[in-house]
């Protein structure tokens, strides 16, 4: 049991909150400023889940690659996590001092001036640019190609922060899709919010667009600002971004304001509560993990991973998401790298692809279908039948930065069995991430060990095992299976202060509340030799299916583009 899960507290120190928006859920944690215990943890599926086919309450079909959120889920998040968390951890209101929040990136909102979401106005709710388009929205991947193309013909200096590639995951891919395939929905948008950001104005009732956000997602830079209107006038004429986006970014760790009352009557709290500024699920976790120095490389993990490292020095370098001054801790660089289908892509194959019989066994033995593969997978040798996959079943994020791209599995034989499939697919995933620890020692950035955090690291000890042997590093998984949240209630402390009974630094927040090691893996010399073979062919794959010129997954998803609906604006 882990020294992290719902302990009763006994003191009467204060606590603050944390709320982690994810994928298809949200979760809420209390977490003790005194001992950095979680007294409790919550959490609150999202009732529309991912939206990737019709809108809610109409028969609005959505094309491919489309992925929308409902903001009303966000709330749900709110209004049944806190009191739930509140009431298990046996908190007082009176001694919630912070709360912070984080959520997936680029995920971002249409809104009005009142900072309504304009899916919530019957008059908006069947276009579907009005609603906010999740992280893994992939249909912005032309515009995408279209800045990254316009960056490289004017020699714009910022490209080179992101790996000299655009991300279509990314915020003006999105905002540009929405100029150009309806204008109408971006005209009467007052802005394009970030998750994070909307939740905290709705909390406080101020707009506080944190810098997190604008450097990784946004081409903002401290010393550089925003890229010149001539770049986005070049791109699309008229495009003028600023007017969505805003110039006014806050630091992490700085204090939004304070939580209105209207809002926390019903949450329980008191509306002297200190609001952090909004965060990025995979950023904030780095300071609750205690990592202050160069040589780790935080991994968040759950339907996705963000791999997250800091220099002292900046190094722009090919193939990552971001290097951004302050992006993750003050005073250092913070890179940031991914791959976009982990745990998405191993739920898709045991909801997808597994036949009656293994759930019939999985029942009889009382495990859940996961549990029930992970034991036939662990008796399957490393990589020894023949099949290797490439994780791309939501696009390669890292190091190639290409949305378009989607899954193979190459070695199928008549003799396959699922759990071998299933092991490929862990393998590949491992792999994955050894291309991007080899690119960033390529360039000068050294990588001594790997740092798992997030559910999945909890619960599949194969695949850490998998991890450590297919890169050659050792790897710790935190003793909390809640992280983010986590983090986010470090910034909680920040927001309010010692005054308050919180930090005035992030350093000494880190040091008190960052959660200990609970599994350590080593890497296994006899089996690092074994897959050697096996990932030399992953990167001659890698190679083919994504660099060269044919670009076969182009085309196939291409076809599969032409099966979908295209017309999404007025209906």
């Amino acid at each position: 049991m882990s020294a992290f899960k719902q302990r009763e507290s006994s003191s009467s120190s204060a606590v603050t909150i944390g709320v982690d928006y994810g994928t298809e859920s949200g979760r809420v944690v209390v977490l003790s400023l005194d001992d950095g215990q979680e007294l409790a943890s919550v959490a609150v599926a999202y009732r529309h889940r991912v939206i990737d086919r019709m809108l809610p309450g109409s028969q609005v079909p959505l094309p491919a690659d489309w992925a929308l959120e409902h903001p009303s889920d966000y709330l749900d998040v709110l209004r049944l996590g806190v009191p739930q968390a509140l009431a298990k951890a046996a908190v007082a209101p009176d001694r919630v001092v912070g709360l912070g929040v984080d959520a997936t990136s680029c995920t971002v909102i249409p809104v009005d001036a009142s900072g309504t979401p304009l899916c919530l106005d019957p008059a908006w709710a069947h276009r579907p640019h009005a609603w906010p388009k999740l992280w893994k929205h992939h249909a912005a991947q032309p515009w995408a190609d279209r800045l990254t193309e316009v960056a490289e013909d004017r020699g714009e200096s910022f490209l080179s922060r992101y790996g000299g590639r655009i991300s279509a995951e990314w915020y003006f891919p999105k905002l540009l899709e929405i100029f150009s395939e309806d204008r109408a929905v971006y005209d009467a948008m007052a802005g394009f919010v970030e998750a994070t950001d909307w939740i905290v104005w709705h909390l406080t009732g101020l707009q506080r667009r944190n810098s997190c956000t604008a450097g990784y997602k946004a081409f903002w830079a401290p010393e550089e600002g925003l890229p010149n209107l001539a770049y986005f006038e070049a791109v699309q004429e008229g495009f003028r971004p600023e007017e969505k986006l805003g110039t006014e970014f806050y630091p992490l760790g700085t204090k939004a304001g304070t939580i209105r009352p209207e809002v926390a009557q019903p949450l329980g709290l008191s509306n002297e509560v200190a609001v952090a500024v909004g965060n990025v699920d995979a950023m904030v976790s780095v300071p609750a993990v205690g990592v202050n120095a160069p040589g780790t490389l935080v991994m968040v993990m759950g339907t996705s991973i963000c791999h997250l490292t800091i220099t002292r020095e900046e190094v722009r370098l090919p193939g990552v998401t971001g290097v951004v001054k302050d992006g993750i801790l003050p005073g250092w660089y913070g890179y940031e790298a991914g791959q976009a289908a982990v745990g998405d892509m191993f739920g898709w194959f045991v909801e997808r692809c597994l036949p009656p019989e293994y759930h019939r066994q999985a029942k009889e033995r009382k495990q859940t279908l996961f549990e029930y593969l992970e034991d036939l997978a662990s008796q399957v040798p490393p990589g020894s039948r023949g099949l290797v996959a490439l994780d791309w079943w939501n696009g390669n994020r890292s190091i190639l930065g290409d949305a378009d791209l989607s899954g193979v599995l190459v070695g199928l034989s008549l003799a396959t069995r699922p759990e071998e499939i299933y092991r490929a697919l862990l393998e590949s995933t491992a792999m994955g991430t050894k291309r991007i620890v080899e690119n960033f020692e390529q360039h000068g950035i050294g990588i001594q060990n790997l740092l798992a955090c997030g559910g999945l690291a909890q619960k599949s000890p194969l695949l850490m095992q998998i991890y450590a042997d297919v890169a050659n590093l050792p790897v710790q998984v935190t003793d909390s299976d809640q992280v983010p949240a986590r983090g986010s209630a470090l910034f909680g402390a920040l927001a309010a202060g010692s005054n308050q009974g919180g930090f005035d630094s992030m350093a000494e927040a880190s040091e008190r509340l960052a959660a200990p090691i609970r599994h350590r893996y080593q890497p296994d010399a006899e089996r690092h030799q074994a897959y050697l073979s096996v990932y030399g062919v992953y990167r001659d794959l890698y190679a083919r299916m994504g660099q060269d010129v044919d670009q076969i997954c182009h085309r196939l998803t291409a076809i599969r583009r032409a099966e979908r609906p295209t017309d999404v604006t007025a209906i």
